[in-house]
């Protein structure tokens, strides 16, 4: 690759890295807001039956959409390196005719076999919310066959932009469907059906997005780096062998993000009937899974979102690099890509340990009360005392702040490795973590002085496993072996000074105002500032990391006549 493709393929992973993330983040906040009221709307009991049911839709997702994508990117990615863009149109042909019948498939499957994964679960009443959501699913696999072909083209504002309107649209028509069912005197089984359908009609509107911007979107522009004279001439493989190295790509990557999938909502299984089956009532059990699910699991899932920008991005343009045997400028993307991936989780998942109390009770206001579902025969069965469903959640989302980090690096680790052609791997990787989750939540939740506390530490005790064997892969495999305290160990020191931090101030303010903003507010403000100091004094970025990040260069010059970057 010449020196302008590097410069122009690099400028490519930025912008869509700032985009994907901005996006992300504003999609998280949606998120959080949608589940504000809907909380207050459905209680713990009520987003017991939405979380159930979204934790298979989420498996049949994963199934349908995890793989195809990537392999969509980096196959578009190779041909478009070798300047052969007849082939890149062949490929989006098969992909899209093949995500189209596998999202039939799956819906049909959701739809009709809504019956029997409610009683799987324990949770029949989630029923109707399971087929609520089953349109969801063709959807989101015609929207995944155009985000796989903008991101193997590195053109991520697509994706972004279909992500944020399916944000909003699930707020908007979530709420409003929620709202008009109230309004009915519907159920509350069928009130949370109705929330969840506004999620289908929110994913309609960004598969329509997504169609639209693919029929006016030119690619010229972004391909301009890879015509060559006689690209019109070069061969185009056939549709049987694309189709073959597609599914054989999209396979491993598939299982191993649905063996996750799997486990959850295996997890979501054990949770629920081993509670019970420890005394809990079904309607106890159904909200502290609702519970830990929308507080802790939700915040819990904030971290990655920054993180998971960098690992798209990765794979297409690791893929070109590696297709021009640039050998050198693959190791540096890999390198810096991990240690800004640490720098941005590893501070995130400390604030959120020590301040997981303030932060729930700042964000979920009907969580500042007493849980509805709880008996006081359920009380008694707890293993810690909480006046309050948010002081419930808070030492679960300390526990599952650690993976909140393990997360971020599989982000990396997995990019790695599917750049690789190594994508099977991930997959070992994840069904060793999945089985060791699942043995560990049995064992724990069923056990009366762990209880729910078994769903967050066999979390932690999978993606232990899980980042330990990603590691070792791509040492082994991918010749990737990041320098250890550069990459972890300076942003470790900084982020338990910006935790201390927090919690000191946190602590201080909390003593002086009774406003629990006022309190969390200022202890993520010196948190922050805390953080960007010690990473500042630390000298934790080299010039070379600069080039993956916004005005970057700029930054590093200043820094430089500053003295604070080596």
């Amino acid at each position: 690759m010449s020196e302008l493709a590097g410069k122009k393929s690099t400028k490519l992973f930025v912008n869509g890295v700032v985009i994907l993330t901005v996006f992300n983040i504003i999609e998280k906040i949606i998120g959080l807001i949608y589940k504000i009221p809907m909380r207050s709307l459905l209680g713990g009991e009520g987003m017991g039956y939405y979380n159930a049911a979204y934790s298979i839709y989420v498996w049949f997702f994963m199934i349908s959409t995890a793989g195809l994508p990537v392999a969509m990117s980096l196959m578009i990615s190779r041909s478009r390196a070798r300047g052969n863009f007849k082939e890149v149109k062949k490929i989006m042909r098969i992909s899209f005719f093949t995500f189209f019948t596998i999202g039939v498939c799956g819906m049909a499957l959701l739809f009709f076999g809504a019956g029997w994964f409610s009683r799987l679960q324990k949770l029949e009443d989630c029923k109707y919310c399971i087929m609520a959501l089953s349109p969801t699913l063709f959807f989101v696999c015609l929207t995944s066959a155009f985000r796989g072909y903008f991101q193997g083209h590195q053109v991520m504002w697509p994706t972004a932009v279909s992500q944020f309107l399916e944000s909003l649209g699930k707020l908007v028509f979530g709420l409003i469907f929620a709202y008009y069912a109230i309004s009915q005197g519907w159920e509350l089984k069928y009130v949370a059906a109705a929330a969840v359908f506004g999620l289908a009609a929110a994913v309609f509107c960004g598969m329509l997005f997504m169609f639209v911007t693919k029929l006016l979107y030119k690619t010229q522009a972004v391909d301009a780096e890879y015509i060559r004279a006689d690209g019109e001439a070069l061969s185009v493989a056939p549709a049987g062998s694309l189709l073959k190295e597609l599914l054989v790509i999209a396979v491993p990557v598939t299982l191993s993000s649905s063996v996750m999938s799997l486990a959850n909502l295996i997890d979501a299984v054990v949770i629920s009937r081993r509670l019970q089956f420890s005394g809990f009532a079904e309607k106890a059990a159904a909200g502290l899974y609702g519970d830990y699910t929308t507080l802790a699991v939700s915040m819990f899932n904030l971290v990655p979102v920054l993180v998971y920008p960098i690992g798209y991005s990765l794979v297409p343009m690791l893929t070109a690099l590696l297709a021009n045997k640039d050998r050198a400028g693959a190791k540096t993307t890999m390198a810096s890509s991990m240690k800004i991936a640490a720098l941005i989780s590893m501070p995130a998942a400390v604030g959120m340990a020590v301040l997981a109390k303030p932060i729930l009770s700042m964000i979920f206001s009907s969580a500042n009360r007493a849980p509805e579902y709880l008996t006081p025969a359920d009380y008694a069965l707890l293993p810690y005392k909480a006046e309050t469903a948010a002081g419930l959640a808070a030492p679960l989302l300390s526990i599952l702040a650690v993976s909140s980090f393990l997360v971020s690096m599989l982000a990396i680790t997995n990019a790695v490795l599917q750049s690789h052609k190594k994508q099977h791997y991930p997959l070992i990787s994840m069904l060793v973590g999945a089985a060791a989750k699942i043995a560990a939540s049995y064992i724990l939740i069923g056990n009366r002085s762990v209880g729910i506390f078994g769903a967050p530490i066999s979390t932690d005790i999978c993606y232990i496993i899980v980042t330990v064997l990603n590691f070792y892969f791509c040492a082994r495999h991918a010749d990737f072996r990041p320098p250890l305290f550069s990459t972890f160990g300076k942003p470790l020191i900084a982020s338990a000074l910006c935790g201390g931090a927090a919690l000191a101030v946190d602590t201080a303010l909390a003593r002086v105002s009774t406003s629990v903003l006022i309190s969390t507010g200022g202890a993520i403000l010196a948190a922050a500032v805390v953080y960007i100091a010690a990473v500042l004094l630390f000298k934790t970025l080299d010039a070379e990391d600069f080039v993956f990040l916004p005005k970057g260069q700029s930054v590093y010059r200043l820094l430089l006549r500053l003295h604070l970057v080596k």
